[in-house]
């Protein structure tokens, strides 16, 4: 039996979505220790998927084990076509929350196709295989943190191949890591998950994206590049975790600014709420959305992660939303994968911080 293990990722926002300059897209965000997919997976004659029960989080409905199931069979039907073996048995041992804003979607096709290829003896080769299960279309942060973790800045796609429709899965390829930072050991990263409806997937997504693009107004594009060379880089660089945390959130509310027709305002409901507490906490240095939401982010460091946890529970009941608030350590490495099925437990990971839910049983 093989597993793979990732941890969730944070996504700030993109440098581009202007036709009007040379390259489209360009993603930047950071790979997390937790909370963490698992997969295992083994040999079959054909593909057979479970989902454990404790194979997903609180804040998921009811209905989200058999959803993690189909999406997982279809990832694993995928992995056995590209890599021409019958099928394999498939367990999920623990999943993030389905589209919100965690890379729920990559880290799981990721670990599916890492588990079975690594279970048939065969090398996963998930950059390149990525597109043909319909990932790293737009950001290649979720591949680029599965690969090596860390903090990554992707190169994009030249506009010109810009279509206004979607391309069939495979006819794209992952954009290439323009920067890659180790994060800094004592940086600790706030997660305040609102009991809100799930962000944009797949067609709907896709249109709003286009949307987005097709109305871009290329002067956001020329504030975020200032940004993101000015003061971006150089604090991950120099691991000033409050530089950070104020230019990422400056990224975010920019990028908001492209979206805001689509989700109605520069964050999605309730987040703009959470944002705007956690922006006076002392303890946080930048707060933002992450993708589409509705996962808040907050940049902090080890000596204030408890300040940030307080900020963040009083960031839901201010907003009058239900959730669940933790801080995590990033990861600096790629998924673990074991051929013969690792046994740690994924829901005891040791660089999981604090995690505390809200609402019921709260």
């Amino acid at each position: 039996m093989a597993r793979a293990s990732v941890g969730a990722r944070l996504h700030f926002g993109f440098c581009n979505l202007s036709l009007s300059h040379e390259r489209l897209y360009g993603a930047l965000g950071v790979g997390l220790a937790a909370p963490r997919a698992v997969v295992d997976a083994e040999p079959a004659s054909a593909v057979r998927v479970t989902v454990d029960e404790a194979a997903g989080t609180p804040a998921e409905s009811t209905g989200s084990a058999a959803a993690v199931r189909d999406d997982v069979r279809g990832y694993a039907t995928a992995a056995a076509d590209l890599l021409g073996v019958d099928g394999a048995r498939v367990a999920v041992r623990e999943s993030l929350r389905r589209h919100a804003g965690l890379g729920s979607g990559t880290r799981l096709a990721a670990a599916t196709l890492a588990a079975v290829a690594t279970a048939h003896g065969e090398p996963a080769r998930v950059r390149e295989r990525a597109p043909a299960l319909g990932r790293g279309g737009r950001s290649g942060v979720g591949v680029a943190t599965f690969e090596d973790g860390g903090f990554v800045l992707d190169a994009g796609h030249p506009t010109a191949r810009f279509t206004t429709d979607r391309p069939a899965d495979g006819e794209w390829t992952v954009p290439p890591v323009a920067a890659r930072h180790q994060v800094p050991d004592d940086w600790r990263f706030l997660l305040v998950e609102p009991g809100a409806d799930a962000g944009r997937s797949g067609p709907a997504e896709d249109d709003a994206m286009r949307a987005a693009v097709e109305r871009a107004d290329p002067a956001l594009a020329d504030r975020i590049g200032g940004t993101v060379t000015r003061r971006v880089l150089p604090a991950v660089a120099t691991g000033d975790a409050e530089a950070f945390g104020a230019a990422v959130a400056e990224i975010g509310r920019l990028n908001g600014a492209w979206y805001a027709d689509e989700q109605g305002g520069v964050y999605r409901p309730p987040v703009g709420a959470v944002v705007d507490s956690l922006s006076g906490a002392a303890s946080v240095f930048g707060a933002g959305q992450s993708s589409w939401g509705p996962t808040v982010y907050g940049v902090t460091d080890a000596a204030r992660a408890d300040a940030a946890l307080a900020a963040g529970e009083r960031a839901l009941d201010r907003a009058g939303v239900d959730g669940e608030v933790s801080v995590v350590r990033a990861s600096n490495e790629g998924a673990r994968i074991d051929a013969a099925g690792g046994a740690d437990p994924p829901s005891a990971d040791p660089e999981r911080g604090n995690t505390k839910p809200r609402g019921d049983g709260a």
